[in-house]
Protein backbone atom coordinates (compact mmCIF):
# COMPACT_ATOMS: atom_id res chain seq x y z
CA UNK A 1 0.00 0.00 0.00
CA UNK A 2 3.08 2.27 0.00
CA UNK A 3 3.67 2.24 -3.79
CA UNK A 4 2.15 4.93 -6.05
CA UNK A 5 2.02 3.97 -9.70
CA UNK A 6 1.11 6.39 -12.50
CA UNK A 7 1.60 6.61 -16.22
CA UNK A 8 2.75 10.22 -16.20
CA UNK A 9 3.72 12.83 -13.63
CA UNK A 10 4.26 16.28 -15.09
CA UNK A 11 5.81 19.41 -13.58
CA UNK A 12 3.10 21.99 -12.98
CA UNK A 13 4.71 25.04 -11.34
CA UNK A 14 7.86 25.35 -9.24
CA UNK A 15 7.54 22.66 -6.56
CA UNK A 16 4.06 21.40 -7.50
CA UNK A 17 3.35 18.38 -9.68
CA UNK A 18 0.29 17.17 -11.57
CA UNK A 19 -0.76 13.57 -12.19
CA UNK A 20 -1.95 13.35 -15.76
CA UNK A 21 -3.98 10.15 -15.27
CA UNK A 22 -6.72 9.45 -12.71
CA UNK A 23 -5.51 8.15 -9.34
CA UNK A 24 -6.69 4.55 -8.89
CA UNK A 25 -6.67 3.32 -5.29
CA UNK A 26 -5.86 -0.30 -4.57
CA UNK A 27 -9.12 -2.28 -4.42
CA UNK A 28 -9.95 -4.93 -1.81
CA UNK A 29 -13.13 -6.66 -0.77
CA UNK A 30 -13.95 -6.51 2.96
CA UNK A 31 -12.32 -9.85 3.72
CA UNK A 32 -9.14 -8.88 1.86
CA UNK A 33 -9.06 -5.49 3.59
CA UNK A 34 -9.38 -7.06 7.04
CA UNK A 35 -6.50 -9.42 6.26
CA UNK A 36 -4.11 -6.48 5.67
CA UNK A 37 -1.54 -5.40 8.23
CA UNK A 38 -2.62 -1.76 8.25
CA UNK A 39 -1.31 1.42 9.86
CA UNK A 40 -3.07 4.73 10.44
CA UNK A 41 -3.41 6.65 7.20
CA UNK A 42 -3.73 3.67 4.83
CA UNK A 43 -6.45 4.16 2.22
CA UNK A 44 -8.21 1.67 -0.07
CA UNK A 45 -11.29 1.24 -2.24
CA UNK A 46 -13.66 -1.33 -0.64
CA UNK A 47 -15.23 -3.27 -3.52
CA UNK A 48 -17.76 -4.96 -1.19
CA UNK A 49 -19.21 -1.67 0.10
CA UNK A 50 -18.28 0.41 -2.99
CA UNK A 51 -16.67 3.03 -0.75
CA UNK A 52 -13.29 4.71 -0.29
CA UNK A 53 -12.05 3.93 3.23
CA UNK A 54 -9.09 4.88 5.41
CA UNK A 55 -7.60 3.22 8.49
CA UNK A 56 -7.55 5.46 11.59
CA UNK A 57 -5.29 3.18 13.59
CA UNK A 58 -8.20 1.25 15.11
CA UNK A 59 -10.84 0.68 12.45
CA UNK A 60 -11.65 1.34 8.78
CA UNK A 61 -13.71 4.50 8.23
CA UNK A 62 -15.70 5.64 5.19
CA UNK A 63 -14.41 8.90 3.68
CA UNK A 64 -16.16 12.07 2.56
CA UNK A 65 -19.91 12.33 2.96
CA UNK A 66 -20.02 8.65 3.91
CA UNK A 67 -18.60 9.60 7.31
CA UNK A 68 -22.14 10.66 8.19
CA UNK A 69 -23.23 7.00 8.10
CA UNK A 70 -23.39 4.98 11.31
CA UNK A 71 -23.97 1.25 11.64
CA UNK A 72 -26.32 0.10 14.42
CA UNK A 73 -27.15 -3.29 15.87
CA UNK A 74 -30.87 -3.62 16.51
CA UNK A 75 -33.51 -5.74 18.19
CA UNK A 76 -37.04 -4.78 17.12
CA UNK A 77 -39.97 -6.64 18.73
CA UNK A 78 -43.62 -5.89 18.05
CA UNK A 79 -46.46 -6.00 20.56
CA UNK A 80 -47.79 -9.44 21.51
CA UNK A 81 -51.34 -10.54 20.76
CA UNK A 82 -54.03 -10.69 23.43
CA UNK A 83 -55.54 -14.01 24.55
CA UNK A 84 -59.21 -14.79 24.07
CA UNK A 85 -61.82 -15.64 26.70
CA UNK A 86 -63.71 -18.90 27.27
CA UNK A 87 -61.12 -21.70 26.81
CA UNK A 88 -59.47 -19.67 24.09
CA UNK A 89 -56.12 -19.66 22.39
CA UNK A 90 -53.20 -17.71 23.78
CA UNK A 91 -51.87 -14.66 21.98
CA UNK A 92 -48.93 -14.94 19.61
CA UNK A 93 -45.67 -13.13 20.26
CA UNK A 94 -44.81 -9.98 18.38
CA UNK A 95 -42.48 -10.30 15.40
CA UNK A 96 -38.82 -10.58 16.43
CA UNK A 97 -36.03 -9.14 14.24
CA UNK A 98 -32.43 -9.07 15.44
CA UNK A 99 -29.05 -8.09 13.98
CA UNK A 100 -26.89 -8.40 17.09
CA UNK A 101 -23.84 -10.72 17.14
CA UNK A 102 -24.69 -14.20 15.87
CA UNK A 103 -28.14 -14.32 17.49
CA UNK A 104 -31.05 -15.45 15.36
CA UNK A 105 -34.22 -13.65 14.39
CA UNK A 106 -37.64 -15.21 14.88
CA UNK A 107 -38.72 -18.51 13.34
CA UNK A 108 -35.10 -19.75 13.15
CA UNK A 109 -34.01 -17.01 10.74
CA UNK A 110 -30.39 -15.94 10.43
CA UNK A 111 -29.03 -12.81 12.07
CA UNK A 112 -30.07 -9.79 10.03
CA UNK A 113 -27.72 -7.25 8.45
CA UNK A 114 -26.94 -4.29 10.71
CA UNK A 115 -28.86 -1.09 10.03
CA UNK A 116 -26.89 1.79 8.46
CA UNK A 117 -28.38 5.25 9.11
CA UNK A 118 -27.30 8.75 8.12
CA UNK A 119 -26.59 11.38 10.74
CA UNK A 120 -28.98 14.34 11.00
CA UNK A 121 -31.80 12.40 9.32
CA UNK A 122 -35.07 11.65 11.12
CA UNK A 123 -36.17 8.01 11.06
CA UNK A 124 -39.60 6.74 12.08
CA UNK A 125 -39.57 4.95 15.42
CA UNK A 126 -42.66 3.24 16.89
CA UNK A 127 -42.96 0.76 19.73
CA UNK A 128 -45.98 -1.48 19.18
CA UNK A 129 -48.55 -1.81 21.97
CA UNK A 130 -49.71 -5.20 23.15
CA UNK A 131 -53.10 -6.46 21.99
CA UNK A 132 -56.03 -6.44 24.39
CA UNK A 133 -57.31 -9.67 25.88
CA UNK A 134 -60.85 -10.77 25.04
CA UNK A 135 -63.44 -9.42 27.46
CA UNK A 136 -65.03 -11.75 29.98
CA UNK A 137 -68.55 -12.99 29.33
CA UNK A 138 -70.27 -16.29 30.13
CA UNK A 139 -71.44 -18.04 26.98
CA UNK A 140 -69.94 -15.29 24.77
CA UNK A 141 -66.84 -15.78 22.62
CA UNK A 142 -64.56 -12.74 22.81
CA UNK A 143 -61.23 -13.06 21.00
CA UNK A 144 -58.18 -10.99 21.79
CA UNK A 145 -56.76 -8.42 19.39
CA UNK A 146 -53.50 -8.42 17.47
CA UNK A 147 -50.50 -6.59 18.83
CA UNK A 148 -49.30 -3.47 17.03
CA UNK A 149 -46.25 -3.29 14.73
CA UNK A 150 -42.92 -1.90 15.89
CA UNK A 151 -40.95 0.17 13.35
CA UNK A 152 -37.37 1.44 13.20
CA UNK A 153 -36.66 3.11 9.85
CA UNK A 154 -36.84 0.36 7.23
CA UNK A 155 -37.28 -2.41 9.85
CA UNK A 156 -40.87 -3.46 10.65
CA UNK A 157 -41.80 -6.22 13.07
CA UNK A 158 -45.40 -7.46 12.79
CA UNK A 159 -47.72 -7.50 15.80
CA UNK A 160 -48.52 -10.88 17.32
CA UNK A 161 -51.69 -12.71 16.27
CA UNK A 162 -54.72 -12.72 18.54
CA UNK A 163 -55.74 -15.69 20.63
CA UNK A 164 -59.18 -16.71 19.40
CA UNK A 165 -62.13 -18.02 21.37
CA UNK A 166 -63.92 -19.74 18.50
CA UNK A 167 -62.14 -20.56 15.24
CA UNK A 168 -58.59 -20.30 13.93
CA UNK A 169 -55.99 -18.16 15.72
CA UNK A 170 -55.00 -14.78 14.39
CA UNK A 171 -52.19 -14.26 11.88
CA UNK A 172 -49.28 -12.10 13.01
CA UNK A 173 -45.57 -11.91 13.76
CA UNK A 174 -46.19 -15.18 15.59
CA UNK A 175 -49.60 -16.79 15.20
CA UNK A 176 -52.28 -16.82 17.87
CA UNK A 177 -53.66 -20.01 19.37
CA UNK A 178 -56.95 -21.34 17.99
CA UNK A 179 -60.12 -21.59 20.03
CA UNK A 180 -61.50 -24.58 21.91
CA UNK A 181 -63.60 -25.69 18.94
CA UNK A 182 -60.94 -25.56 16.18
CA UNK A 183 -58.59 -28.55 16.04
CA UNK A 184 -57.07 -28.18 12.55
CA UNK A 185 -54.30 -25.62 13.09
CA UNK A 186 -53.28 -22.44 14.85
CA UNK A 187 -52.77 -18.98 13.43
CA UNK A 188 -49.90 -18.44 11.00
CA UNK A 189 -46.70 -16.65 11.96
CA UNK A 190 -44.52 -14.53 9.69
CA UNK A 191 -41.35 -15.74 7.98
CA UNK A 192 -38.20 -14.57 9.81
CA UNK A 193 -40.27 -13.23 12.73
CA UNK A 194 -42.28 -15.89 14.59
CA UNK A 195 -43.84 -19.36 14.63
CA UNK A 196 -47.41 -20.57 14.22
CA UNK A 197 -49.89 -20.92 17.06
CA UNK A 198 -51.29 -24.22 18.30
CA UNK A 199 -54.67 -25.79 17.53
CA UNK A 200 -57.57 -26.18 19.93
CA UNK A 201 -59.10 -29.49 20.97
CA UNK A 202 -62.34 -29.31 19.04
CA UNK A 203 -65.85 -29.22 20.46
CA UNK A 204 -65.90 -27.63 23.90
CA UNK A 205 -62.29 -28.41 24.70
CA UNK A 206 -59.34 -26.11 25.37
CA UNK A 207 -57.41 -23.48 23.42
CA UNK A 208 -54.05 -23.77 21.66
CA UNK A 209 -50.92 -21.97 22.76
CA UNK A 210 -49.76 -18.85 20.98
CA UNK A 211 -46.67 -19.07 18.80
CA UNK A 212 -43.38 -17.68 20.06
CA UNK A 213 -40.29 -16.25 18.39
CA UNK A 214 -38.38 -19.45 19.18
CA UNK A 215 -41.00 -22.21 18.83
CA UNK A 216 -44.56 -22.94 17.74
CA UNK A 217 -47.40 -22.93 20.23
CA UNK A 218 -48.51 -26.37 21.41
CA UNK A 219 -51.85 -27.90 20.49
CA UNK A 220 -54.27 -28.30 23.38
CA UNK A 221 -54.77 -31.80 24.76
CA UNK A 222 -58.24 -32.74 25.90
CA UNK A 223 -59.23 -30.19 28.51
CA UNK A 224 -55.70 -28.82 28.96
CA UNK A 225 -54.68 -25.68 27.14
CA UNK A 226 -51.64 -25.76 24.89
CA UNK A 227 -48.39 -24.20 26.08
CA UNK A 228 -47.17 -21.01 24.50
CA UNK A 229 -44.16 -21.27 22.20
CA UNK A 230 -40.76 -20.37 23.62
CA UNK A 231 -39.24 -16.96 23.15
CA UNK A 232 -35.65 -16.07 22.23
CA UNK A 233 -32.79 -14.77 24.36
CA UNK A 234 -30.66 -11.79 23.32
CA UNK A 235 -27.62 -10.19 24.96
CA UNK A 236 -27.81 -6.93 23.00
CA UNK A 237 -28.09 -4.98 26.27
CA UNK A 238 -25.06 -6.75 27.74
CA UNK A 239 -26.99 -9.43 29.62
CA UNK A 240 -29.15 -12.25 28.31
CA UNK A 241 -32.91 -11.58 28.37
CA UNK A 242 -35.62 -13.84 26.94
CA UNK A 243 -38.53 -12.14 25.16
CA UNK A 244 -41.36 -12.85 22.68
CA UNK A 245 -42.91 -16.03 24.09
CA UNK A 246 -46.42 -17.15 23.20
CA UNK A 247 -49.35 -17.04 25.61
CA UNK A 248 -50.77 -20.29 26.99
CA UNK A 249 -54.18 -21.56 25.87
CA UNK A 250 -57.13 -21.47 28.24
CA UNK A 251 -58.38 -24.73 29.80
CA UNK A 252 -61.88 -25.95 30.69
CA UNK A 253 -63.14 -25.63 34.24
CA UNK A 254 -66.24 -27.81 34.36
CA UNK A 255 -64.19 -30.99 33.87
CA UNK A 256 -61.16 -29.80 35.84
CA UNK A 257 -58.73 -28.87 33.09
CA UNK A 258 -55.23 -27.86 34.19
CA UNK A 259 -53.45 -24.59 33.56
CA UNK A 260 -51.31 -24.19 30.49
CA UNK A 261 -47.77 -22.84 30.57
CA UNK A 262 -47.27 -19.48 28.91
CA UNK A 263 -43.52 -19.62 28.31
CA UNK A 264 -42.49 -15.98 28.64
CA UNK A 265 -46.05 -15.00 27.74
CA UNK A 266 -49.08 -15.04 30.02
CA UNK A 267 -50.38 -18.39 31.24
CA UNK A 268 -53.77 -19.66 30.13
CA UNK A 269 -55.98 -20.57 33.06
CA UNK A 270 -58.75 -22.89 34.14
CA UNK A 271 -61.60 -20.97 35.76
CA UNK A 272 -59.62 -17.72 35.88
CA UNK A 273 -58.70 -14.94 33.48
CA UNK A 274 -55.62 -15.45 31.33
CA UNK A 275 -52.47 -13.82 32.63
CA UNK A 276 -51.12 -10.63 31.09
CA UNK A 277 -47.72 -10.82 29.41
CA UNK A 278 -44.85 -8.72 30.73
CA UNK A 279 -44.44 -5.25 29.23
CA UNK A 280 -41.63 -4.70 26.69
CA UNK A 281 -41.24 -8.39 25.94
CA UNK A 282 -43.65 -8.63 22.99
CA UNK A 283 -45.05 -11.82 24.52
CA UNK A 284 -48.61 -13.06 24.04
CA UNK A 285 -51.36 -12.92 26.64
CA UNK A 286 -52.84 -16.10 28.10
CA UNK A 287 -56.25 -17.49 27.16
CA UNK A 288 -59.05 -17.35 29.72
CA UNK A 289 -60.67 -20.47 31.13
CA UNK A 290 -64.16 -21.89 30.60
CA UNK A 291 -66.77 -20.39 31.07
CA UNK A 292 -66.20 -16.73 30.34
CA UNK A 293 -63.09 -15.38 32.14
CA UNK A 294 -61.29 -12.79 30.04
CA UNK A 295 -58.03 -13.24 28.17
CA UNK A 296 -54.70 -11.71 29.17
CA UNK A 297 -53.26 -8.65 27.46
CA UNK A 298 -50.24 -9.01 25.20
CA UNK A 299 -46.96 -7.43 26.26
CA UNK A 300 -45.85 -4.23 24.57
CA UNK A 301 -42.90 -4.43 22.20
CA UNK A 302 -39.46 -2.88 22.49
CA UNK A 303 -36.75 -1.39 20.24
CA UNK A 304 -33.11 -1.72 21.30
CA UNK A 305 -30.23 -0.17 19.35
CA UNK A 306 -26.52 -0.57 20.06
CA UNK A 307 -23.63 1.40 18.54
CA UNK A 308 -20.03 2.33 19.17
CA UNK A 309 -20.13 5.25 21.59
CA UNK A 310 -17.52 7.15 19.58
CA UNK A 311 -19.63 7.04 16.41
CA UNK A 312 -22.62 9.17 17.41
CA UNK A 313 -25.28 10.09 19.93
CA UNK A 314 -28.97 9.26 19.53
CA UNK A 315 -31.62 11.96 19.83
CA UNK A 316 -35.25 10.85 20.23
CA UNK A 317 -38.22 13.10 19.62
CA UNK A 318 -40.94 13.84 22.15
CA UNK A 319 -43.37 10.97 22.50
CA UNK A 320 -40.74 8.25 22.86
CA UNK A 321 -39.72 6.81 26.24
CA UNK A 322 -36.25 5.31 26.59
CA UNK A 323 -33.29 4.46 28.77
CA UNK A 324 -29.60 4.65 27.87
CA UNK A 325 -26.71 2.56 29.19
CA UNK A 326 -23.15 1.69 28.22
CA UNK A 327 -21.62 -1.74 27.74
CA UNK A 328 -17.87 -1.55 27.22
CA UNK A 329 -17.20 0.82 24.33
CA UNK A 330 -20.82 0.67 23.12
CA UNK A 331 -23.95 2.66 23.94
CA UNK A 332 -27.28 0.82 24.25
CA UNK A 333 -30.57 2.72 23.88
CA UNK A 334 -33.75 0.87 24.88
CA UNK A 335 -36.96 2.47 23.57
CA UNK A 336 -39.92 1.27 25.59
CA UNK A 337 -42.99 3.17 24.38
CA UNK A 338 -44.41 5.72 21.99
CA UNK A 339 -44.01 6.89 18.44
CA UNK A 340 -41.76 9.59 17.03
CA UNK A 341 -38.40 9.88 15.32
CA UNK A 342 -34.83 8.79 15.95
CA UNK A 343 -31.93 10.97 14.81
CA UNK A 344 -28.18 10.37 14.97
CA UNK A 345 -26.03 13.38 15.88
Amino acid sequence: MSTLETNAIGKYSTNNVSIDDALNLKSYDTAGRDALTSVAGDMIYNSTDNKVQYYNGTTWVNTGTDETEVTLDFLVIAGGGGGGNRSAGGGGAGGYRNSYASETSGRGASTETDLTLNKNTAYTCTVGAGGAGGASGAGVNNSGTNGANSVLGSITSIGGGAGVSSGVGGTGGAGGGSGHNYSTSGGSGTSNQGYDGGAGTGGFGAGGGGGGAGAAGSNSSGNNGGAGGNGLASSITGSSVTRAGGGGGGARTDIGGSNASGGTGGAGNAGNPGQDATANTGSGGGGGGMDGPGGGDGGSGVIIVRHATADCSILLSAGLSSTTATDGSDTVVTITAGTGTLRLI
